[in-house]
Order: structure tokens, then sequence, then C-alpha cells
């Protein structure tokens, strides 16, 4: 089935490209690759009147982050700089996008992310970011629960590793959407 998106009802949501995340290696693609993509997916939808949305995480005083007990302890706050979880300049920041702060891996839990979409009649959102296997992926799942469609910009987001970023890619992402390039998503835009 080829790819129609219709800008009004279509969001991309942008997840995690904010300095303190790029700032990271990543594979398979590199922080700026990834950048770029998604900043030309934001210009797209903007200029088509569609809704962007630039997710960050960050964190109050620390007291909100989760705490689970784990084989591998989260990287510690205390080092992290103040503009750690402003959203890149790269991404052209406009005042109608709209940005949500979350303080986990998925966008929806604790945000008005669902309101939002809802409220503007969105059906589809095309996802990207930072990183594949665990924000993007995360927010995926909650989207397909809450019934969104998706499309997964695949080159416009990246891993720790290629590993991580392939397996979600190949074995989560078409079970719940559809997995495409920025050029075939700019493309398919009406």
């Amino acid at each position: 089935m080829p790819l129609q998106i219709q800008a009004a009802k279509t969001a991309l949501v942008v997840i995690d490209l904010q300095k303190g995340i790029t700032a990271h290696k990543g594979a398979p693609h590199d922080s700026r690759t990834v950048v770029a993509n998604a900043s030309r997916l934001a210009d797209a939808f903007r200029s088509r009147g569609g809704y962007v949305v630039l997710v960050r995480v960050a964190f109050t005083d620390g007291k909100d982050a989760l705490r689970p007990i784990t084989d591998q302890p989260p990287a510690s706050a205390a080092a992290r700089p103040s503009d750690w979880a402003d959203i890149v300049e790269e991404m052209h920041l406009s005042p109608s996008d709209h940005i949500v702060t979350k303080r986990q891996w998925g966008a929806f839990f604790g945000t008005d992310l669902d309101l939002q979409l809802r409220r503007r009649g969105i059906e589809t959102i095309v996802l990207c970011g930072i990183s594949t296997n665990i924000g993007v992926e995360m927010t995926a799942r909650e989207a397909f629960q809450h019934h969104y469609q998706q499309i997964f910009a695949v080159d416009a987001m990246t891993a720790m590793s290629a590993e991580e970023h392939e397996h979600t890619a190949k074995y989560i992402f078409p079970r719940i959407g559809r997995v495409r390039t920025t050029d075939e998503i700019v493309n398919a835009m009406d």
C-alpha cells in the first residue's frame, strides 16, 4: 500500500533531540544525521500545516525520576549541565510546536501528549529521535495502545548500538506501524 500522509491529521513526534542526549555517540546513525533528518521532517510538517511535537526528558529536582532496582544503573543527573534538556537549535523550534517534558522513557505517561493530539484530530504520528529502542520504542508502544496509526522515520533515529536499533526497527516497529525513510515520508505528504 503506498504511503499517503494527510498533514492535518498527522503529527511529527520527535523524541529527546536535546543537547544532553545528542551529545552521545549513536549507531547506526550519528546524532548529526538524526537531527538533520528530523529537522527536515519538522520543516515539512510545519510548511504543510502539520503538528510538530518536540519531546524532551528533564527532571525538576531528581526526586521525580524513576528509581527501579536494575542491573545497569542510570547515569547520574548530578553531572548534567544546565542546558542538558534544551532542544537542539537545529530543530528550529517554532511557536507552533508543542513541547512535552517527560520524566520516563515514554512520551505519553504523565504528560499531555494524548490530550493535545486528540484535540487536534490527529490520527497518525510519525516518530523519530533518540534512542530507537528506548524513548522512541516506548512511545511507539504507548501510541499503539492509544490506537494511533504510526510511521517510523528509521533514518531519523538511532540507538547506542546498531544491534539495538536494528532489533527494534526489524522486529517491533513493523508489528505496530510502518517503517519508512525521511525521503519516503516527506514525499508522501499532501
